[in-house]
This record gives structure tokens, C-alpha cells and sequence, in this order.
């Protein structure tokens, strides 16, 4: 079973690329899926395959469509300085929520809409928790920007996962995060580096993916989904 890459019109008027996956089987819920910094990649559209074999109808925008249309881009060399450049100079970040919202709002009517995201996008999930409305509950990945926004209360409940080994987000930031001791949020982590849920990435972890993918869908449930 696989999505298809369709189109959106986005709260700025712009056409977006969204990969949608319907659920298998009966519809447990919405869920936004927000990509790395390396596009909508094939990594991310399997992601939403799974997500979708678990009974969700998935959306996942292609958030750099505006910069850098059909953007997919490897791990390394000039892949990963396009994604950083786009992620962090030319793509401004609140465009990225907003198009999340979109999608949220496009989910909300058939039942709870849940947000997952990995790297870039484990940060827009964490924002989603805190700034979105209509989100039952959020999953973020390893997002860099996390501990500096740590200080605003989620709204819903958020599980955050980061690697103890991640040489781009220290330990001392996930402490911060964890010393906030916020009701609704609980932060995991697990021995392993960046990127520990992608098999395309050196810091695979396959236990500590499993595990992030249990705790992602027992808290969906336990909210709805």
C-alpha cells in the first residue's frame, strides 16, 4: 500500500506538494507528517506508508516547495547544505506551521488529527504541541530547536525522543527541556545518536526506532487515535 503526491493550497495561496496515504483497514485518525530537512524524501514517504498501515490518514507536506520545488536530497555533501541552507536561510519557519495547520485543519473533520515529526520536523512538532490548535497530540523526533523554546507549556500532550549520542543537540539542552517537568510533556532518551529512526542514516538504531514507533502510537491512542 502507498501514498500518492498530490497538491495543496497553502494559508498563503501558494501550491504545495503533499504526499497523502490513506489508512488501512479501519481510520484511527489524522496525522501531519513533517519531514527532515532533506525533503519528502523516500525515508519520510515510508514512514507515512507505516503510519497508514497503522490506520491513519497521513498527510505530508512538502514544506520547501516555495524555495526549492520537489526537493529530496541524500544525508551528505551538497544534499545536506541545500537542506540546511533552505532550513535555516530561506525557509521561514512559521510558513512551515502554518502549512502544517493546513493540513490539520484538511484531517480535522473526519476525527483527531495527530502530528509526528523527525529532525526539523521533531521541532515543528513540538511548536505544534504548543502554538496549533486542533492537534490531539504531537511526537517530535530529535529537533534542534526544542530546547530553546522549551519555556512555552504544550497545550496537549508531547513526547519528545533524543539520542544520548547526538553531537548536534547536547545533552545539557534535553536536561532543560526535561527540568521543565511540563504535565504534558515527556521527554525519552535513548542511547543512540541523530537520525536513530532512519535505516538510511549511519546512527540507526533499529531498538531505539522501535521503541520511539511503540511509544509514538501508544500515546496516539491513548488520545483518541
Amino acid at each position: 500500500m502507498t501514498g500518492t503526491m498530490e497538491t495543496m493550497t497553502m494559508s498563503d495561496g501558494a501550491t504545495v506538494a503533499v504526499y497523502h496515504a490513506q489508512p488501512a483497514g479501519a481510520r484511527r485518525g489524522g496525522l501531519v507528517l513533517v519531514q527532515e530537512i532533506f525533503g519528502v524524501t523516500d525515508h519520510i514517504r515510508d514512514l507515512c506508508d507505516e503510519y497508514a498501515a497503522d490506520g491513519y490518514e497521513v498527510l505530508a507536506p512538502a514544506l520547501f516547495d516555495r524555495e526549492h520545488p520537489g526537493f529530496e536530497a541524500d544525508y551528505s555533501g551538497d544534499g545536506l547544505a541545500r537542506g540546511v541552507e533552505l532550513a535555516r536561510q530561506l525557509h521561514p519557519f512559521e510558513l512551515s506551521l502554518k502549512d502544517v495547520q493546513t493540513c490539520i485543519d484538511t484531517l480535522a473533520a473526519a476525527g483527531p488529527v495527530f502530528v509526528v515529526g523527525y529532525c526539523y520536523g521533531g521541532s515543528v512538532a513540538w511548536f505544534a504541541s504548543t502554538k496549533l490548535t486542533g492537534v490531539a497530540a504531537a511526537s517530535g523526533y530529535y529537533g534542534s530547536m526544542i530546547p530553546a523554546a522549551a519555556d512555552e507549556e504544550p497545550k496537549v500532550p508531547v513526547i519528545l525522543h533524543f539520542g544520548r549520542h547526538d553531537h548536534g543537540i547536547p545533552m545539557e539542552g534535553v536536561e532543560q527541556v526535561i527540568a521543565k517537568d511540563w504535565p504534558n510533556a515527556t521527554v525519552y532518551v535513548y542511547e543512540a545518536g541523530h537520525g536513530f529512526n532512519s535505516d538510511r542514516r549511519k546512527d540507526y538504531h533499529e531498538p531505539s526506532a522501535d521503541l520511539a514507533k511503540q511509544r509514538t502510537l501508544e500515546l496516539f491512542r491513548a488520545n483518541g487515535g
